[in-house]
């Protein structure tokens, strides 16, 4: 049964809540949403996403020392597969405010008690999987253009793919397959984790309303990740400092798309739009 709850979440039956037509304004309204949930507290908010950029930090360091550089663009890409999982404590952050609570940036980590903490661990388990095999694919691309043996400085890699032969398909074939673990990593989570931190619904109920959220709204969808994905890699250039701004910001306004799409005042059962 324990292992029910996880998949199933709490109850007897499946429960599956409805979801929203939305259209490209309603993402505008959303980022909106976010920006001024951000600038309400910037230094709490800002302090959580120090987390980050500190992990991207060290990250540089240890692909300096370890001359692991041609995984560089890979591992920011990452961040769009992984940046559901690690905006968390900002979905609780949302809640807690929207319930009335207190949102001092200690009680952001209060998610860690959350009854609902294993089907997030399920469904983070699925987003790494993910991560883990777009690394793998990606290290497999550069060996197959370039051999085993890696740059030993950042500027070797940049000169290595833009004088080489191989450096212009490393950067359309790389960018098309990150490109497609990005779809599959927002289609599953688009608003898995917001919904399970708000309704114990468990991992297969998560996942399969992103889904129907995608598949109802493809193209917002779509641009919402491209909007993502975008800032995640913009605000990591700078030694991952602009995360402390970019994440916060969109970790809210991730909350406030799950809102706008997820009816959970009302819940069915089976597959229905």
């Amino acid at each position: 049964m324990a292992d029910f709850h996880v998949i199933a979440g709490h109850g007897e039956r499946l429960d599956k809540p409805m979801v929203n037509t939305i259209g490209m304004a309603d993402l505008f309204t959303c980022l909106k949403l976010g920006a001024r949930d951000f600038w309400e507290k910037p230094s709490h908010y800002a302090l959580i996403a120090v987390i980050y950029v500190i992990a991207g930090v060290v990250l540089t360091i240890w692909m300096n020392g370890y001359h692991t550089w041609p995984l560089l663009y890979p591992l920011v890409g990452g961040f769009a597969l992984l940046g559901p999982l690690a905006a968390l404590p900002l979905y609780e952050v949302s809640r807690r405010r929207e319930a009335g609570l207190d949102t001092s940036w200690s009680d952001a980590f209060a998610v860690l008690r959350s009854p609902a903490m294993p089907g997030i661990l399920a469904v983070g388990a699925l987003l790494f999987v993910l991560f883990t095999l777009w690394l793998t694919s990606a290290q497999a691309l550069y060996e197959s253009l370039f051999g085993s043996s890696t740059p030993r400085t950042l500027a070797a890699l940049i000169a290595q793919v833009t004088t080489e032969p191989g450096g212009a398909t490393l950067i359309i074939v790389g960018t098309m397959l990150g490109a497609l673990f990005a779809l599959a990593a927002l289609a599953l989570s688009v608003v898995a984790f917001p919904l399970l931190l708000d309704r114990d619904v468990g991992a297969y109920v998560a996942v399969e309303t992103s889904l129907r959220v995608f598949m109802r709204n493809p193209l917002p969808i779509l641009a919402w990740g491209v909007i993502i994905g975008a800032g995640l890699f913009i605000a990591s250039l700078p030694l991952f400092v602009g995360l402390a701004i970019v994440l916060p910001i969109f970790g809210h306004a991730t909350w406030h798309l799950y809102r706008h799409t997820v009816d959970t005042a009302s819940e069915i059962r089976g597959m229905r739009f």
